[in-house]
Order: C-alpha cells, then sequence, then structure tokens
C-alpha cells in the first residue's frame, strides 16, 4: 500500500510527508501514544543519586545554622529554644551563661566547614562530569559540543548586518570579473593529472541506502519532521525512492 504512493512521489518532500502519514497512522493503529503537537520531547533531567545524597546532606547543617543564627540575634520562640537546646545536647553549656554568644559563633562554625567541604566535593563531581560528558559527546556528535561550547553573550551577540550591506561586501570578490595570471604551475598539474584514471561513476542503489538507515540509531530525529530512523528501518519499500533523488544530485553535480 505505502509504494502504491510512493511512486507517484516527485521529489524528498512529499516522500517525507508519505513516511510521516504512514508512520503516523501506524502509531493510531497499534494504540501508541503521540506527542502533542508543538510540544518537543524532551528527556527528563535527573540528578545524580551520589549528588543528591550530598545536597541531603547539606540541608539539615543549613536549618541549624538557621536557627542558630536566629536565637544569637535575639530570637526566643520555643522552636528555636528547643533547636540551640539540641545543638548543644551533651556538653555543659546552658543558654543562659554570659558567653553563650561566643559558644553560638563557635557551634555555627562547625556546620559552615562541613557545608563548605561538601559543596566542594559536588563541585569537583559536576567538574568531572562535565568533563565526561564532553568527552563521549566528543566521540557522538562533535557540532552538538562545539555549539554547547558556545558563549551566548559572545557568539551572536548585537544585530546582525543588513541585507544590502551584506549583498554591497560580496558583491564585489563575487561578480566583478578578474583575470589571473596561474603561471606555469598550472601546465604542470594538468600533465600530472592526465595519467590519472578517472573514478568508477558512483551508483546509488536501495541496498545502500538500507545499510546507510541501518546503522543509524532507531529513536534518532535528524529533521525537524519528527520522522525517526525506526521508520525508515521499517518502510523497506521507501529505499528505492530515497535513493533516486540522491542519484540525480549526484549525476547534476558531476555534470
Amino acid at each position: 500500500m505505502l509504494v502504491t504512493y510512493l511512486e507517484a512521489s516527485r521529489d524528498l518532500c512529499e516522500t517525507d510527508s508519505i513516511l510521516f502519514g504512514a508512520a503516523l497512522a501506524v502509531c493510531r493503529i497499534i494504540g501508541a501514544k503521540l506527542p502533542m503537537a508543538g510540544s518537543a520531547t524532551r528527556q527528563s533531567s535527573t540528578i545524580p543519586s551520589r549528588k543528591k545524597r550530598i545536597e541531603d546532606r547539606i540541608t539539615k547543617p543549613r536549618a541549624l545554622i538557621g536557627r542558630l543564627t536566629s536565637f544569637r540575634s535575639g530570637n526566643n520562640r520555643p522552636r528555636v529554644v528547643r533547636t540551640v537546646r539540641m545543638a548543644f545536647a551533651g556538653t555543659n553549656i546552658s543558654l543562659s551563661q554570659p558567653d553563650i554568644t561566643q559558644k553560638l559563633t563557635e557551634r555555627i562554625d562547625n556546620p559552615k566547614q562541613k557545608i563548605a567541604a561538601w559543596g566542594k566535593r559536588i563541585r569537583r563531581f559536576s567538574e568531572r562530569s562535565r568533563r565526561f560528558n564532553q568527552n563521549r559527546l566528543f566521540q557522538s556528535d562533535q557540532k552538538r559540543l562545539y555549539k554547547s561550547l558556545e558563549r551566548p553573550e559572545v557568539c551572536g551577540a548585537g544585530p546582525g548586518p543588513e541585507q544590502a550591506d551584506t549583498v554591497a561586501f560580496w558583491r564585489g570578490p563575487w561578480s566583478e570579473p578578474v583575470n589571473h595570471n596561474e603561471g606555469p604551475w598550472m601546465e604542470v598539474v594538468v600533465s600530472q593529472s592526465a595519467s590519472v584514471t578517472p573514478i568508477d561513476p558512483v551508483t546509488i542503489t536501495p541496498e545502500d541506502v538500507a545499510e546507510a538507515v541501518r546503522r543509524a540509531p532507531n529513536w534518532k530525529i535528524p529533521g525537524l519532521d519528527g520522522l525517526c530512523h525506526y521508520w525508515l528501518k521499517g518502510f523497506v519499500g521507501c529505499h528505492a525512492v530515497l535513493a533516486r533523488p540522491f542519484q540525480e544530485a549526484l549525476k547534476q553535480k558531476c555534470e
């Protein structure tokens, strides 16, 4: 059924629309959940468990520092006083002794140092994860890596050039005729190239398309149409139709 529609396809745009419609029909037949129109599917960003454990450790000392600081400032609410008594439990320190302010400062300093140490541990973990992800991304998708390294305040900052200025800038080197004096080295290159055997004409077959699609990840979406590689693998009848425009483009380039 799909081959009948693909035979009438005139270009890649129509072929893509037919394949997208076929994929949508299959999803509706099997009852698969489809994304809403205009919404992009994003992976949920989860915090690593190690980082989450350290952040949970920091939460309680921060709360304790807040209560102790509040009591030192004169807050005598029962909840605050109860927290302060629990902080000095097991010691001979009384809340009514004269040097209680100094004792509070010393007690506050201890969780502050712990928080600083845990914060450095989180920064080291984040830096290590960032380097690991960049190295892995460099192996799989260098374009995406370089795009992530761009600084938005430097790249693309400020208004773009006017169209008239751009046309006037490039019209000089590309539109005005120039007589180039290549020199004798061109004759040497031509004589050396005369003995080079021309490359055999390249023919893109449906098997070549099937092999290229076979190595692609199933659920990657290379374009804005939302068509995954999975459907290009499953709809075998589209391989011959996809090979045709690529072969025509290669033929035009050679001519």
